[in-house]
């Protein structure tokens, strides 16, 4: 038996056999009361400033969805609902609670894709993917990219290589749109992502320490105090590189680190700082002795 014939097979196999992300590309019609939800929004809006405390997450996202649900095109309340999902998954929950909250991420995500016409209609047309009709975005849609695309990517790689191999190619494109579109975006975001990305993936699809390490330096130079940025080098750069003096300086300095006064991260930073506690007990876990 040739065994080398054999392994695109055994690939193509692996892929074909990962799981699918159940959200889908459309605008529902809108319902509920339009006067009602702009006092729902304000009453989201307060929650969500004190969304370092799970219980305030979750109530903000239930009153965002109520708010959707009255104007299904309004793209800043999808963004909140697929980046406050994504937020309650990585921050609070473990194991098929995370899964659900991300998956249900990327469903707003894709909503919030959804509510430019021009993508949903070259996808209607049958001639493009979600892959290739991304090039009519614009840079008012890169955050829904972005949580979509970060969210698709860390629910993936919960459920193992042949899930993540099925949707690298989304995740990859999305990414790279939002790169092109808003480099900046949520901190230098798509840095901290391409960094974490050329750690991550399998030897044999590429995987590149200088690209990660570049990638993640220019992340930082462009939000300093945003400290996942340094959970992320630390988790994904230190541990591949097998550098455990770094691990444990990089999430030392996050634990040490005051979470600043930018109320746009400040539970980020606070969640941020509590991963950094619990990977550095976890120290020996990831490093060979």
């Amino acid at each position: 038996m040739n065994l080398r014939a054999l392994a695109p097979l055994a690939l193509t196999l692996l892929v074909a056999c990962g799981k699918k992300q159940t959200g889908v590309y459309e605008v529902a019609a809108a319902t509920g009361d339009a006067t009602a939800a702009t006092n729902l929004r304000a009453e989201a809006d307060a929650l969500w400033g004190e969304r370092a405390e799970q219980a305030k997450l979750e109530a903000a996202l239930a009153k965002y969805e109520q708010v959707y649900a009255a104007n299904p095109t309004d793209r800043d309340v999808a963004i909140r609902l697929a980046r406050g999902w994504y937020f309650l998954g990585d921050a609070y929950l473990e194991g098929d609670a995370r899964l659900a909250a991300w998956d249900t991420s990327v469903s707003w995500g894709k909503k919030c894709v959804a509510i430019n016409r021009d993508f949903t209609a070259m996808l209607e047309k049958g001639d493009e993917t979600e892959q290739t009709a991304i090039k009519v975005l614009g840079k008012a849609d890169a955050p829904c990219l972005y949580w979509t695309s970060t969210a698709l990517g860390k629910w993936a790689k919960m459920q193992g290589l042949s899930t993540t191999l099925k949707h690298l190619g989304t995740v990859e494109a999305y990414m790279t749109r939002v790169t092109e579109l808003d480099p900046s975006y949520f901190f230098w975001g798509p840095d901290r992502y391409w960094g974490a990305y050329w750690s991550l993936i399998p030897t044999f699809k590429g995987r590149d320490l200088n690209k990660s390490k570049a990638h993640f330096a220019k992340s930082q130079e462009g939000a300093a105090h945003y400290l996942a940025t340094q959970v992320l080098i630390a988790e994904a750069y230190a541990v591949t590189a097998q550098d455990k003096a770094l691990f444990k300086q990089t999430l030392e300095k996050v634990v040490a680190a005051d979470v600043g006064s930018d109320p746009d991260c400040i539970a980020e930073n606070i969640a941020a700082k509590k991963t950094a506690e619990k990977l550095l007990a976890q120290a020996d876990e990831f490093f060979a002795e």
